[in-house]
Order: structure tokens, then sequence, then C-alpha cells
């Protein structure tokens, strides 16, 4: 299935050099602090225009590739990456296509349209959207993956650059959700370029959607067989060599919730903060419960807020 809408005019006189993404609010969060013992300070990147921490990579990657003149952007998502694409190539006045699986929610299609990309809906998994785009594409397209591209680490890694300019020191911990592995090799570059090597990073994935957890078991890269989440945003059956690379060099603890946890935590989220986040970024806030465990002496933890538009009701 192919959907088509006109596309919304390119924003006038945007600078080439100019961010897409902006700078987001670090915020502590009280509810978070007292069921951990611990101080538990949020990146919102709930709050990029696109709706998820995407924005800060695909930006980057689509500037880029603009300048080095492209034509046309292409992209395979889930829904975050693909919104973030068809943002980026709304305010630069390139055309998009964006495809992705089945599994991706309408309303996340919704605003890949809105953003007036062309979207294409094939497969059962994002391996096979993903397989299409690149059948697809033209000598002068670029294609903007989701996860696996130094040009998203770098610009994810602008992330910590943010919290290192507001806070004279590192936290103890840095939590954040695992999918393919982007924003995990992102903030890892960011941390590592900060002095931050030896901070823990607590790596959140649902069962059903765990690939980095049960590579680091199998201490070698493992294709899931399905993704069986309802954290769609997670699917990626296998993550990229960056990010299982990172664990053989950085101290990253693998934790992995229940649908529910994941759900209950989103709930917990926007009664607490007033900001309503999907399931992948609710594995994030679930594994904080497993935080004092795992790092009994953390007393300063961020999370990172990623996000995200696939939302589901979370009670």
């Amino acid at each position: 299935m192919t959907l088509v809408t006109p596309s919304p005019p390119a924003v006038a006189g945007l600078s080439a050099q100019a961010a897409l993404h902006i700078a987001t609010p670090l915020l502590v969060s009280l509810p978070l602090s007292e069921r951990t013992g611990c101080e538990v300070s949020l990146k919102m990147e709930a709050l990029q225009p696109s709706g998820s921490f995407k924005l800060r990579g695909v930006g980057l990657a689509c500037q880029t590739r603009v300048a080095q003149g492209a034509n046309r952007l292409v992209s395979s998502s889930g829904g975050n990456a693909g919104i973030a694409v068809a943002y980026a190539g709304r305010l630069l006045g390139v055309p998009v296509e964006v495809f992705v699986p089945q599994t991706t929610p309408a309303r996340a299609r919704e605003l890949i349209a809105q953003q007036g990309a062309r979207l294409t809906v094939h497969g059962a998994s994002w391996q096979e959207a993903n397989d299409l785009a690149l059948a697809e594409l033209r000598p002068t397209d670029a294609f903007i993956h989701p996860f696996d591209d130094p040009l998203l680490w770098e610009g994810h890694a602008t992330l910590v650059d943010e919290v290192a300019q507001a806070t004279p020191e590192p936290p103890d911990a840095v939590v954040l959700s695992v999918g393919g592995g982007g924003l995990l090799s992102g903030v890892l570059q960011g941390m590592h370029r900060h002095g931050w090597g030896h901070v823990p990073v607590v790596a959140a994935e649902t069962q059903g959607a765990d690939s980095l957890a049960q590579a680091v078991a199998a201490r070698e890269r493992v294709v899931l067989p399905a993704i069986t989440s309802v954290a769609t945003s997670l699917g990626a059956r296998q993550v990229c060599e960056q990010a299982f690379a990172w664990t053989q060099r950085h101290p990253i603890h693998p934790v992995v919730v229940t649908d529910q946890q994941a759900l209950d935590a989103c709930g917990r989220f926007l009664r607490d903060h007033r900001v309503w986040v999907e399931p992948a970024c609710g594995a994030a806030l679930a594994a904080l419960d497993a935080v004092p465990l795992l790092l009994p002496h953390a007393r300063r933890m961020l999370v990172v807020v990623c996000g995200g538009v696939n939302v589901v009701n979370a009670g």
C-alpha cells in the first residue's frame, strides 16, 4: 500500500548549517527520584519537533547528504526515524520517501504523510521494508538509515554535549532504551569525548525485542527470529556492529523488561510529568527500578526520555 500526499512548502531561508533539532530540557524528576532513592534527571528528547531523539542524528545525516548533492531522501523506519526524515526533508526542501512495515501504527504513518513524504508500507518487519527501500534507490537518492550510520551517532552525541554543558559533574549512570543501537552508539560517543568513559550505561529492552541483551549473552551479534514486543520501535532483529562493539569496551548493563512493565512506566510518566511516551521509551523508565540493585553506589542517574509517537493506551 502506498500513500502519497502533496509536499508542504519548505521553510524559507533555512541555513544549511543550522541544526534541525532543538536543545531539550534537562529536568530533575521528583517522582522518579523518590521511587529509586536516587536523583533522577531526565533529558527530554520527547520534546523534539519530530517527537523523538531521532531528529538529532537524522537531521545531521539529511543535511549532509543534501549538501553533497542528493535530490531525494529515502529511509526505512518503524516510525520515528521516518518522521524525522520527513520533517528534515520538508525543512530542506527535498522530496522524501519512507518505507515502513505493516506493524507501524496508523498514527506514525499519518505523521510521516503530514510532513509531505511519500509513504510506502511493505512487509511484516522493518527488515523487509528496509530491503525494498534499498532495492528502489535511484542514483541521485540518499539513503538515511534509522540507526546504523556514523552521522547518526555524531548527531545523537549532541545530547550528551548539552548535558555536559548544563552540569559540572557526570551522572553515576546513564539509562536509555536500545533498538538497533543508534542512540546507544551516539550517547557513548558523546560520553567518551567528555571524559565519561567510566560511567556505566543501563541498556533497556523489552522481551521480544532484546537483541542487544541476547548478543551480550552469546558474545556475538544474534538475529532474533521475530519481534514479538509491543515496543515496535525497538524492533531491530539485530543490533548494529557499532553498538555491539561498545559492549566490549564500556560498562554496559543490559536490562530486559516486560511489555507490561514498559506500559506501566509510560502510564506513571504521563501521570507524573504530563508527557505521553511510547513503550520503547517506557522500557528505559521501567529499567530504573533495576538500577539500585545493579549499581548500588549510583546516586545520580541520567535517563534519556527518547520519546516516540508509537504510543498506546498506557492506562
